[in-house]
């Protein structure tokens, strides 16, 4: 048996961005024109009226204050609500696996690795740009890695649950370094002319480099890693290949995009993981008092803080629980990915933390590690 370790991790961020303000103001403007094209029906009761939204209240709702996007233009013409990427040939890159491939090299620059040292490549995100092939696959040829790779979707938890699926594959020894790579456009498969969730999302693409400890000069020693899962309708998107088969299956349908019955969530995610946190410590023999970091899913900071609280019990120090979502708003997968990058460098050999993420499934992944 081998031990895993994180000897590198890699953030692609898309140069657009979207303010809260710049987002209301289109969303306003949407608004206005519903609300006219269908002031008939509302008047007669058979449709409701859209409400305004403002900053003031996604501030408040989540703690976002901006997100980053792979087109800002898109996403904020009244008209037309969502990105407007080019088609692209067959024999060039996808946007993902080209998103991918940064966030992967500067992974590998960080641990002083190449492509072609890497003999697995998963990618593991909320939603896939294709069926098949892969997106890991064609990440894996663009790299030069060899081995083998395959895409997992397991929605939010993605990048947590890929990092155990990898680090079980080094103690067994069927790999020696695997990167775990979250390209995410979740720009695609947000519903933005909803007021309740139109300002949720950002895109991003994250890579985990994980190898032998016995291999690497510096990094996190993985200690223990830990997923569930338990099913629930409160987070779901119904898009899919069978869309077409079925009547209405193409039509503009609400369900076809990102829903979340959001109060629902809260109440029952929450404990989910709190308890998942300290079944996990108290399984690996590790005192919640001794982490020294939570980097965890990076969704809304009332849900941050309740879990710090809840398995530090007590409110957590300045540091203790980094939050990015204030600058990339909730990035699915990849959000306590990007909490690692951004604080990590400081631990000192010795210094343990955990590394979160939960969402739709719903699904729960924790990992330990141990700098040295």
């Amino acid at each position: 048996m081998f031990t895993p370790a994180i000897t590198g991790t890699g953030v692609f961020t898309p140069a657009e961005v979207i303010t809260n303000d710049e987002l209301v103001a289109s969303f306003n403007a949407y608004v206005d024109l519903f609300n006219a094209e269908h002031a008939a029906q509302i008047a007669a009761g058979e449709v409701t009226a859209l409400d305004h939204s403002s900053s003031e209240f996604i501030l408040k709702a989540s703690g976002i204050e901006q997100r980053h996007v792979v087109d800002k233009a898109g996403v904020l013409d009244p008209m037309r609500m969502y990105p407007r990427l080019a088609q692209r040939s067959d024999d060039e890159p996808g946007i993902m696996a080209e998103m991918a491939l940064d966030a992967c090299r500067k992974a590998l620059a960080q641990a002083g690795r190449r492509g072609d040292e890497v003999d697995l490549v998963i990618c593991a995100a909320s939603n896939m740009e294709r069926a098949y092939p892969a997106i890991a696959i064609e990440i894996q040829k663009l790299l030069g890695a060899g081995g083998f790779a395959f895409d997992m979707n397991v929605a939010c938890s993605s990048a947590t649950f890929g990092i155990q699926a990898a680090a079980d594959m080094i103690r067994a020894g069927s790999v020696r370094r695997a990167l775990v790579v979250n390209p995410e456009i979740t720009s695609g498969h947000l519903e933005w002319r909803d007021r309740d969730c139109h300002f949720i999302f950002g895109d991003v693409a994250t890579a985990t480099l994980i190898e032998r400890r016995e291999d690497a000069a510096h990094g996190f020693e993985i200690r223990s890693t830990r997923c569930a899962t338990e099913f629930s309708n409160n987070i779901r998107n119904n898009n899919g290949f069978l869309r077409r088969t079925r009547p209405d299956g193409m039509a503009d349908r609400r369900d076809m995009q990102f829903m979340q019955e959001g109060r629902k969530v809260f109440k029952e995610v929450l404990p989910m993981v709190a308890a998942h946190i300290h079944a996990h410590l108290d399984e690996t023999g590790v005192d919640p008092q001794s982490l020294r970091r939570l980097w965890l899913h990076q969704a809304n900071k009332t849900m941050n803080d309740f879990i710090g609280r809840k398995v530090l019990g007590r409110d957590p120090e300045p540091g203790e629980q980094p939050n990015i979502l204030q600058d990339y708003a909730n990035t699915s997968s990849a959000g306590s990915i990007i909490a690692f990058d951004a604080y990590s460098d400081d631990l000192a050999p010795g210094d343990l933390g955990l590394i979160c993420s939960f969402g739709a499934g719903y699904s729960v992944g924790s990992v330990v590690v141990e700098k040295f």
